[in-house]
């Protein structure tokens, strides 16, 4: 049974400006495990697009729950990706719940969605 649906769409400029005005909003945003993975990545661009894909799918998660992010932190949600390439997202203390994520990128922007089902 379906028991939430949250959706974000963020500029990826917006992402931009946040990280050039303050280093550690990476640090605010991603885990140490998304970092890790960032870090990986070929370009400065693709990082702009991972970091906002994970944004957006860490606040569709917190929509789907109904609490926003006001009551959970970017920290207790992580999104990481299978063998395949296909991202999951885990969060503490929601391992009850299956979490389908989805998340897409255009030139401008990043967006995800989150179902979450008992």
């Amino acid at each position: 049974m379906i028991k939430g649906i949250g959706m974000d769409l963020i500029e990826l400029k917006r992402i931009q400006a946040s990280l050039d005005r303050n280093e550690k909003f990476v640090d605010r945003i991603l885990t140490e495990n998304e970092k890790k993975a960032c870090d990986l990545l070929p370009s400065y661009n693709r990082r702009i697009e991972y970091i906002a894909g994970r944004f957006a799918a860490k606040e569709a998660f917190s929509k789907a729950v109904g609490t926003g992010i006001g009551r959970l932190s970017f920290q207790d949600i992580e999104v990481l990706h299978d063998e395949s390439g296909a991202p999951v997202l885990t969060a503490r203390g929601y391992e009850q719940f299956r979490i389908f994520v989805s998340i897409t990128h255009s030139k401008d922007y990043a967006a995800a969605q989150v179902i979450l089902e008992t």
